[in-house]
């Protein structure tokens, strides 16, 4: 499945790439900045991927690093997570909290979790957003990440190909959104407008 690229309006104009563990992305290479006090970050209140209740209030005076991720996905999931694990360690003290809505509610599992952590060197207190698809795609759906499911029965058996927005959102200490990043993005892009954003 090659990848799709929508407009969707997010009041920058900007094109949100969408990618599958099959397709291709298409990101851009400046971030969507917006100034302090802007845009109010949706909240959000669903479970961690140890069923602790997780929202973004949580997070009051401490910046986030809000992204949609498959658990399931062996492409471009794992280099997303990677990127983002790397630039919380470079920022070091005082980073951005990292914060991971699952787009695959079908395969939220203690074993993928724990697979993903090891293989994709999760950045520690990585923590997932989980919850049913309904529960799920009200998040989605606030920060305009388009999540589209596939489905196919083969032998008796449900097999979902799950593509969707490729996005990450950097939220203030005062849960304002700053920052909108298309996948593929950098570390050092990361790191560059955080400092100057929350740091």
């Amino acid at each position: 499945m090659s990848a799709v690229a929508l407009v969707i309006g997010v009041g920058v104009g900007a094109a949100i790439a969408l990618h599958s563990r099959s397709g291709s992305a298409a990101g851009s290479s400046e971030a969507t900045t917006w100034a302090a006090g802007e845009r109010p970050a949706p909240g959000f209140a669903l479970r961690d991927q140890h069923g602790k209740p997780l929202s973004l209030a949580q997070y009051q005076g401490r910046p986030v690093l809000l992204t949609f991720i498959d658990p399931l996905c062996r492409d471009f999931c794992p280099r997303e997570a990677s990127v983002l694990s790397e630039a919380v360690a470079e920022l070091g003290e005082g980073a951005p909290a990292i914060v991971a809505v699952s787009v695959n509610p079908w395969q939220d599992s203690s074993q993928n979790f724990a697979e993903d952590a090891v293989h994709w060197r999760l950045a520690p207190g990585w923590r997932w957003g989980v919850g049913s698809y309904a529960e799920l795609a009200k998040v989605w759906r606030s920060y305009l990440v388009d999540v589209q499911v596939a489905k196919q029965t083969i032998a008796g058996v449900t097999i979902r190909k799950i593509t969707h927005t490729g996005a990450a959102y950097l939220i203030d200490g005062d849960g304002h959104e700053r920052a909108l990043f298309l996948y593929p993005f950098t570390t050092g892009q990361l790191v560059d407008t955080a400092k100057k954003l929350t740091g």
